[in-house]
């Protein structure tokens, strides 16, 4: 549980109908199954001690004492066990019959949720034999626990803060886990039995992904299965684990077996503080009832997303890439349109970040009905120019068929060094800067000589190193890559290449080439300035990004998920000095973040300092 981390399980086990004894034999070995997995919570079936699907049966006196014998065996078992574990079982109270969700930890019953909307309808038909859980919470005197509609459990000293319902509870308009949210819980803990019909499943799972992201929490579903598969109606142990609208574990159909999953719960509490239109803490009637779990480092059940911003399936990856761009070209659209620009400038490098702003901008231009030559793509050679990059600026910008120019910028940038009494050799920030200034001055004159406007090419990897120059290539009229991350830049101009054969191989060898500002002096062949040498490798950095903005993350947990996620190709000392890197160049360069362009917000992580990344231009690094 060690930043936050849980293992949640959600299981099925094999019911006999009407033999409580058997049935807590069965659950007593996936409670055994799940603390071998290292779950600190473990959720069953409804009424799992019994089977749901008894009938008349849970009008017997002797199904009834024997669940709670089987209740009172099983809390025995977890005496020595650290784990919180939620089942199904009928539970009697004053004169009435209730499905409940029993909470046993450590040799105890400590609380008890009753069920409070009951199905009689079509195949169901439990008025017959149970009662709604109505009013305020209630105290069982054999268990000496509460039991209602209104208990949340609460780890002591740690993050864990649960809730459930039961079943039918989830399906209706007025959810009892909204008010178990509202009252704090970040995992709702569903004992469900739900039978199979044509397309339940699907439905189910939607379910139980929007409910956890509607209360921006973890909901675990734990299904009744096969054994209660009898007389009219079938059951598949559809067991489900989400958080925040995605899918974790899922079970498969009639596999009755144990699904886990890591839960972020520190995460689900980043985003509740984040959206304020999440109503504020609600606790009116609840009981708050405490356990105390030991805290540990919890093993991933699988390696954290290496490429966050990635999608790891190749149909998922074109589809994201094509919504992107789509995103990407309605901004510059809407800047255009609304400023009846009807051309716009692009500085072609030959590197992956100019390629993707001159194919938006070809986009763009194609939108609006202008002509590829509305699109001026000028590349400005200087001295750092290999001539592998300028050649497929070249080829790019003809084969897009825009209007292609060529500025060199050599004997403009020796003239600037030499009025600011820069001797022209010393290869400085100064030397450097001067270059990119020079080019930026280039194309907001053209711009405006062709009543234009600048598209920029900076890319959100770069904003957040700083790794641009102040009123250089950090300035343009509009930079449609200002909230893409320099990982999905590739897949961008890797989805171009394959959907434009005309334009593979030029797009294919801009993808081979090494990234690099080309600003130092070389032979015009070799890349003499590789970035990811300087600044560390992007993939990293766009990991450290993605968890520092999207969670709010600590410096030490950051490392942590690296190394679980980026362990087999980067040491951890690797890993250690590039986080280092990147925390020291986010923060000092917060400035340049403070006055950036306009730019098409396109992912949930984005530092325009107008919508989403505000702080001040000077501050400590925060670990």
């Amino acid at each position: 549980m060690k930043d936050g981390i849980y293992k949640i399980a959600a299981g099925t086990p094999h019911i006999a109908l009407g033999d409580p004894h058997a049935n807590g034999a069965e659950i007593m070995r996936l409670i055994d199954e799940a603390e071998k997995l290292g779950a600190s919570v473990l959720v069953l079936p409804e009424l799992c001690t019994t089977g749901y699907t008894c009938g008349d049966l849970f009008l017997l006196d002797s199904l009834i004492s024997g669940s709670e014998e089987a209740i009172d065996a099983i809390a025995a078992h977890t005496e020595s066990k650290d784990m919180l574990v939620v089942l199904g079982a009928p539970v009697p109270f004053r004169g009435k019959l209730y499905s409940c969700a029993v909470h046993i930890f450590r040799g105890k019953v400590i609380g008890v949720v009753a069920k409070s909307n009951i199905p009689n309808y079509s195949e169901f038909y439990e008025s017959r034999m149970f009662t709604a859980w109505e009013g305020e919470n209630a105290r069982m005197e054999n268990y000496d626990c509460p039991i209602g509609a209104k208990l949340i459990f609460r780890q002591e000293g740690g993050e864990l803060t649960v809730s459930s319902e039961v079943c039918e509870d989830l399906w209706v308009p007025d959810s009892p886990s909204v008010r178990h949210a509202l009252g704090g819980a970040l995992l709702i803990c569903n004992t469900s039995a739900s039978n199979e019909t044509i397309s339940k499943a699907d439905y189910r799972r939607s379910l139980v992904a929007m409910q956890s992201a509607k209360l921006c929490s973890a909901y675990a579903y734990a299904d009744a299965g096969a054994g209660e598969s009898t007389t009219d109606t079938v059951y598949s142990g559809h067991n489900v684990i989400a958080s925040n609208g995605s899918i974790l574990a899922e079970g498969r159909l009639f596999g009755d077996e144990l699904i886990v999953a890591d839960i972020d719960l520190r995460h689900l509490a980043h985003d509740r503080r984040r959206m304020t239109s999440f109503g504020a803490y609600k606790a009116d009637g609840y009981e708050i009832v405490t356990f105390a779990l030991k805290m540990r480092e919890t093993e991933f059940t699988e390696k954290p997303d290496a490429n966050p911003f990635v999608p790891a399936v190749r149909t998922e990856l074109d589809k994201r890439a094509e919504d992107i761009l789509r995103l990407q070209t309605a901004g510059l659209i809407g800047r255009m349109s609304n400023c009846r620009i009807k051309k716009c400038v692009v500085g072609v490098s030959g590197g992956l970040d100019s390629t993707l702003a001159v194919l938006v901008a070809c986009r763009a231009a194609d939108a609006l009905k202008f002509p590829r030559k509305s699109v001026v793509a000028v590349t400005m050679p200087c001295f750092g120019t290999t001539s592998r990059t300028k050649s497929n600026a070249e080829k790019t910008s003809e084969l897009l068929g825009t209007d292609f120019r060529t500025v060199d910028i050599g004997e403009s940038v020796r003239l600037h060094l030499r009025d600011i009494g820069h001797d022209g050799i010393t290869t400085d920030v100064t030397y450097e800067n001067a270059q990119a200034r020079e080019r930026t001055q280039v194309l907001f004159d053209i711009a405006n000589a062709e009543k234009g406007i600048v598209v920029g090419t900076g890319d959100l990897s770069e904003l957040a190193l700083g790794w641009c120059t102040y009123n250089g290539d950090h300035m343009s009229s509009y930079a449609v890559n200002a909230s893409v991350p320099k990982t999905l830049v590739r897949h961008l101009v890797a989805y171009e290449a394959g959907r434009l054969p005309a334009l593979k191989e030029v797009l294919t060898d801009v993808l081979d080439t090494p990234i690099s500002p080309e600003l130092l002096p070389t032979d015009s062949k070799t890349v003499v300035q590789p970035t990811e040498e300087i600044v560390g490798p992007y993939e990293l950095h766009d990991f450290f990004l993605y968890h520092l903005i999207r969670w709010g993350t600590s410096k030490s947990k950051i490392f942590r998920l690296a190394v679980a996620a980026w362990g087999d190709k980067y040491p951890p000392e690797t890993i250690d000095k590039w986080l280092t890197v990147f925390l020291r160049r986010f923060y000092s360069s917060a400035f340049k973040r403070s006055c950036q362009p306009d730019g098409a917000k396109i992912g949930s992580v984005s530092l325009s300092p107008r919508g989403d990344w505000r702080m001040p231009s000077d501050c400590n690094v925060i670990e």
